[in-house]
């Protein structure tokens, strides 16, 4: 594996299309990352935009993975904005190229995460999952708990309610 991480990387056009297309392929691809399947740039666009806001701002902040120099995975590591809930911070939009799947590249990129956030001094990180999709099991064995479930939060599409579970990972 010559998976290399970088926090924060600029964000170049390149990189930014980059974002988009990852993400594009990984909602099509069937992962739980803001859509449901099928979607385009179009769609995916201003969302990734918002998130590219924050991390300009210096408020949220972009882990990005790099296989041999190609985007491989990402998430999005963001303030809750709010003056007490300073010390955790909301892991959002994990993913992994579809192509890279089973090669460790995800259980990596949350190690990778976690150690940021241990260099920020941090107390915990928090991730958000839809439900039957079955990846809360992916972050329990990385430790984190479920700490909370909204019944029937997300609508997927017509008749299909799932489950939001919200998980923790204490950092001290």
């Amino acid at each position: 594996m010559a998976l290399e991480f970088v926090v924060d990387p600029p964000l170049t056009p390149e990189l930014r299309a980059g974002i988009v297309a990852l993400w594009v392929e990984v909602t099509n691809a069937g992962g739980a990352v803001g859509f449901v399947a099928p979607v385009s740039r179009t769609q995916v666009e201003p969302v990734a935009e918002a998130a590219f806001t924050g991390v300009e701002a210096g408020i949220d902040h972009l882990l990005a993975g790099f296989d041999n120099g190609e985007l491989v995975a990402f998430l999005f590591v963001v303030s809750n904005r709010f003056a007490l809930k300073e010390h955790w911070r909301v892991l959002k939009r994990v993913m992994v190229t579809p192509a890279s799947q089973g090669r460790g590249y995800g259980a990596a990129l949350m190690r990778e995460a976690e150690k940021y956030a241990r260099q920020l001094g941090l107390a915990a990180l928090q991730v958000t999952v839809r439900g039957g999709a079955g990846t809360e099991k992916f972050y329990e064995r990385l430790g984190y708990r479920e700490v909370g479930r909204i019944p029937g939060a997300l609508r997927v599409g017509p008749g299909d309610d799932r489950d939001e579970f919200f998980l923790w990972l204490a950092l001290d």
